[in-house]
């Protein structure tokens, strides 16, 4: 017990003392991004008048307020099923929806209603987190997916509040830095009241870093429904562009030098009638950098913000080899668009980005060796025919090729639809898991740790 204490004391002493330092990075991000400098004082779990009176009315309609925590773009977008099943067997519900990045806040405002609420996360010391919980009085919290934080977590078991883990996710890595955090973090995972997990494996490496009940229910992102209008909007400039395209997709950090310098080598010398390849990198603060990156290969860039959003790609971005994805929201068009889709974050060692996405949208995917965010709808995938692995760009350029005669490409896009389809379901099979948490439990949540 002294140990765990200890660790504790030490993580919020740490925490503490790098307030200044993450405010400081929170606010130089708003120069890209202006929304991290919106209400920043929520991040430390002040709240102005304002919010005050949001919380007080959605509190005084008498039904549950369920926190829901989506920290980023991708959490966010897998909230949306799984909100509407819960205010589906919670008729009245109200929501405060907490992020910690500008594209998961941004996003996060689609999901709201009448009466719901939203706010930054605040960062995990332990007056902050006390503050965020006493402003709100919340009957249950959700953390999506992967985050569980130490003060969090220790917060709400003192306020009895039930904590579940929706969607939940926990790859070899992360187990193996759970273990070796082990006196922060297994407190953590040992306070959830429940964690759903996407698969069997990471329900058994949630039971090992601590959870104590776990149930399998699947990945809410097979519930997503791609919008017609971004799908038609994809097919439009398909249309218009007049050539095949190539998608390379949630682009990371390391990615797209490699990804350029093998297209550069495989279309050398090549005639005007060559696939056009499309970058969407993952961060927009990047977008810049990426621009750069292609001047650098000697490619003729168009950015989609350049575009009028109805019209599509201008003459000029139709002259162009390399189109840039820079704008949020529009993943849908992006696939629908291309012939093939590369998987961003699975060529370097980041585990990959979201593979549903893709097939949703009916799109085939070449995904490198690096999957484990998503191992077993990566796995499943393959084996459905809607996906194929390789271990480089320049192996994965070979294969998007290979992919482009119309018979062969209208047979994925079925398997790839097809794919998506047969693993619906889990966001009702969350919804009813989460309704049926005795409304007693937050009284016998024991605190595990000091």
């Amino acid at each position: 017990m002294f140990k765990i204490w200890l660790a504790q004391q030490a993580y919020s002493l740490l925490l503490r003392l790098l307030v200044p330092a993450y405010l400081w990075r929170v606010w130089r991000r708003g120069r890209h991004e202006p929304i991290y400098r919106v209400h920043w004082p929520q991040r430390l779990g002040f709240y102005g008048a304002a919010h005050r009176r949001k919380v007080a009315h959605a509190r005084s309609v008498g039904s549950p307020l369920i926190w829901l925590h989506a920290v980023s773009l991708g959490e966010t977008l897998a909230a949306k099923p799984l909100l509407t099943e819960l205010r589906r067997v919670w008729p009245g519900m109200r929501l405060v929806l907490t992020h910690g990045t500008a594209t998961g806040r941004e996003a996060g405002g689609g999901l709201l209603q009448d009466g719901d609420v939203q706010t930054w996360l605040p960062y995990d010391t332990p007056g902050a987190v006390r503050r965020f919980l006493r402003a709100h009085g919340l009957s249950m919290g959700l953390l999506m997916e992967t985050e569980i934080w130490p003060n969090v977590q220790r917060e709400a078991a003192r306020a009895r509040l039930p904590m579940v883990l929706a969607n939940a996710r926990l790859s070899e890595k992360s187990l193996r830095h759970a273990l070796r955090l082990q006196p922060l973090m297994r407190p953590a995972a040992q306070s959830l009241a429940l964690a759903l997990a996407q698969t069997q494996a990471d329900a058994e490496r949630l039971l090992q870093a601590g959870a104590p009940h776990v149930k399998v229910c699947g990945n809410v992102k097979f519930d997503l429904t791609p919008s017609p209008h971004l799908l038609e909007r994809g097919r439009a400039w398909a249309k218009a562009s007049g050539r095949p395209i190539v998608l390379a997709a949630v682009t990371r950090e390391g990615e797209e030098a490699d990804l350029l310098a093998a297209w550069v080598r495989l279309h050398r010398g090549a005639a005007d009638e060559t696939p056009r390849l499309v970058i969407v990198p993952r961060h927009p603060q990047r977008f810049d950098e990426v621009a750069a990156l292609v001047a650098q290969h000697g490619l003729s860039l168009s950015r989609r913000s350049s575009w009028r959003t109805e019209s599509g790609p201008d003459a000029r971005a139709l002259a162009c080899q390399v189109w840039l994805g820079d704008s949020l929201g529009e993943m849908p068009a992006y696939y629908a668009s291309a012939q093939v889709a590369l998987l961003g974050g699975s060529f370097a060692p980041l585990g990959g980005q979201n593979l549903i996405e893709a097939a949703a949208c009916g799109c085939p995917l070449v995904m490198g060796p690096h999957t484990f965010n998503f191992a077993q709808a990566a796995e499943l995938s393959e084996a459905a025919g809607a996906a194929v692995r390789v271990d480089t760009f320049d192996q994965a350029l070979e294969v998007a090729l290979a992919l482009m005669p119309p018979q062969r490409h209208a047979s994925m896009v079925l398997r790839a639809l097809a794919f998506a389809q047969a693993h619906r379901g889990a966001a009702c099979r969350m919804a009813q898991a989460i309704s049926q948490i005795s409304p007693d439990i937050g009284d016998r949540i024991k605190p595990p740790f000091g």
